[in-house]
């Protein structure tokens, strides 16, 4: 299904919803769009293989470029709004996109980017122009809002998030597709596992640009039902749309599980999320007492998934499993699990290494990067694909993550794991969020700190600095806790829930070149 089957059947239903405005797009709106800006493209003469890009906050018509996209053949690139001019450029560059869709909200970084990518042919951009870019409203009027007479099946080509270095374009082959077959790829995992439907109400408080959020989305609309978007997360506008709109189904990131925790009982329990039977998360590993408090408050309905936009493997595990087996991200659905030392050597169960998945053949490469392609592989067995996460299985197959291999600290030859002390320490009622880090020491070559993004209203003094490590040696292993904590107003952390702590190793290790890309 696509919103051409579903336009023909409930042509006024909601297809999206934004919370705030209560603006909306029905499906009969969506399908007219989405088929007016295919017939542009292929009048531009883009065809089946080439690039577009998409440079956008959440705004509604990012739904109808994405469906456009999807049912012309094209690979749609989704830019990250948080991004400079520079960085933006870099990735619409290397795609090789050859239309861009930018807002007027972002004018003040898109209006440089026309200079800087020249295989773009066409820049259009919503809700208002400035200089370089067409209105693309008035681009796509004129057209008609029937089908295209073929539509092939398109997909995305996202980025990686580039917390390590640039970000790295995920490629994958196009499936020899209609549109039309394809579609029921999208929304058959949803189905099956989390039971969405045509009476699916699905909140995204996430930003469209990353891969899930704008995948939940794009499935609920496959399968009529309707997608609930947050304009950006807040913790009690969030609880809100889940009374307001009935939301059945939502997905979230760890962060937003302990920044709503932190808010106040009253506040909490003020909202009925009697209609809400499915929250999904993943993107980071959340800490067990998080998860514990998340089912306490809202009861047996989390689910959580592990697994990459590169797509190589996929680890699911129920509300149910995950009481049985807590910490666990679950046994594998997409790929054979194999955990390696550093030398590729594969160790056995309870014993943590670098996770690969092994499947058929190596389903994706890095867009003009074959040295990054070929460093996701292990190095005797092509197939066999990793991610840079470590972690360890029991012997009933199911996946645990202990961090990433790039965010290991090695202090006096002892290996150890930064996310068991952020796990701890984000439990303090005083810490917002935080960050553990390896900094330079010249007996041990590494020493454990702690960055902490505290709570509105704590004092960062002298203090509470010993208090923290107090209560991370209560929680953890003495040789594990931060020798020192340092406050930063606010931690580098995108909504998604990725936290770019190369950028704070990079000030202790004396790196001043360091920017997000």
């Amino acid at each position: 299904m696509y919103p051409g089957h579903w336009s023909g059947i409930c042509p006024d239903k909601a297809a999206v919803i934004q919370t705030g405005s209560g603006e909306s797009i029905s499906y009969r709106e969506l399908d007219d769009r989405s088929n007016q800006f295919a017939h542009f493209m292929w009048d531009l003469g883009l065809r089946r293989g080439d690039h577009i890009s998409i440079f956008m906050e959440n705004n509604l018509r990012y739904f109808e470029v994405v469906w456009a996209a999807f049912r012309s053949g094209l690979y749609l690139t989704t830019v990250n709004r948080y991004l400079t001019d520079e960085e933006a450029a870099y990735i619409i560059d290397n795609s090789e996109s050859k239309v861009v869709v930018a807002s007027n909200y972002l004018s003040e970084v898109a209006i440089s980017l026309p200079g800087e990518c020249p295989n773009v042919t066409s820049w259009l951009m919503v809700d208002g122009v400035v200089d370089g870019y067409e209105s693309y409203e008035a681009s796509i009027a004129d057209y008609p809002a029937e089908n295209l007479a073929e539509e092939p099946a398109g997909t995305f080509m996202l980025y990686s998030s580039g917390t390590t270095g640039r970000p790295k374009g995920i490629i994958r082959p196009l499936e020899d597709k209609l549109i039309s077959e394809a579609s029921e790829l999208l929304g058959g995992l949803h189905s099956l596992l989390w039971q969405f439907d045509d009476k699916t109400v699905y909140l995204s408080p996430a930003p469209l640009y990353h891969s899930a959020p704008l995948g939940f989305s794009i499935a609920t609309q496959v399968l009529g039902g309707t997608a609930i978007m947050m304009p950006r997360f807040s913790e009690l506008e969030a609880l809100k749309a889940i009374q307001d709109y009935k939301v059945t189904h939502s997905q979230w990131v760890p962060t937003m599980f302990s920044r709503m925790l932190k808010l106040e009982e009253s506040e909490r329990i003020q909202f009925d999320l009697s209609s809400h039977k499915v929250a999904i998360h993943a993107a980071a590993p959340c800490p067990r007492q998080v998860k514990q408090k998340m089912f306490d408050w809202w009861g047996p309905i989390l689910y959580e998934y592990y697994g990459g936009t590169e797509l190589n493997g996929f680890t699911h595990v129920t509300p149910e499993a995950w009481i049985e087996r807590p910490g666990t991200v679950g046994q594998s659905l997409l790929g054979v699990i194999h955990i390696c030392d550093e030398d590729g050597i594969e160790l056995p169960n309870g014993e943590a290494g670098l996770v690969y998945f092994e499947l058929p053949e190596m389903p994706f490469a890095y867009l003009k990067d074959s040295a990054k392609t070929k460093d996701a592989q292990h190095p005797e067995h092509a197939n066999w694909s990793a991610l840079g996460d470590v972690g360890y299985v029991d012997d009933d197959g199911f996946l645990y993550l202990t961090d990433r291999a790039t965010f290991m600290i090695i202090s006096g030859g002892v290996n150890i794991y930064p996310q068991e002390i952020e796990d701890a320490l984000v439990m303090h009622p005083k810490v917002a969020d935080v960050a553990v880090i390896g900094v330079p020491n010249e007996e041990m070559g590494e020493e454990v700190k702690a960055v902490v993004q505290l709570v509105g209203g704590a004092d960062a003094d002298e203090s509470l600095q010993e208090e923290l490590m107090a209560y991370a040696r209560e929680h953890i292993a003495h040789f594990k806790c931060p020798r020192s904590v340092d406050f930063e107003e606010k931690l580098p952390r995108l909504p998604t829930g990725k936290l770019y702590k190369r950028l704070l190793k990079d000030r202790y290790w004396g790196k001043t070149d360091s920017k997000i890309v």
